[in-house]
């Protein structure tokens, strides 16, 4: 990725300073990924295809796995 790639951010990065959060930049070959605390650091690239596996991977099977998401769920 170049310094002429746009790099978009999540609309998951919340209030304040918006800086907590992943940026994608798209190309027709390939998604790239970096963490908007350090754009400047490491970005990780994926082949067009192979970018909505990784997502699907990162969700949980259960919605409410963990700890932190099921006192949420519980108000």
């Amino acid at each position: 990725m170049t310094a002429l790639d746009i790099w978009r951010r999540s609309s998951y990065s919340g209030g304040g300073s918006g800086n907590a959060c992943v940026e994608i930049a798209t190309r027709s070959d390939h998604i790239a990924i970096r963490d908007s605390k350090t754009p400047a650091g490491a970005i990780l690239t994926f082949p067009t295809g192979a970018f909505s596996t990784f997502i699907t991977a990162l969700k949980p099977a259960d919605p409410y796995s963990t700890v932190t998401d099921f006192a949420r769920f519980r108000g």
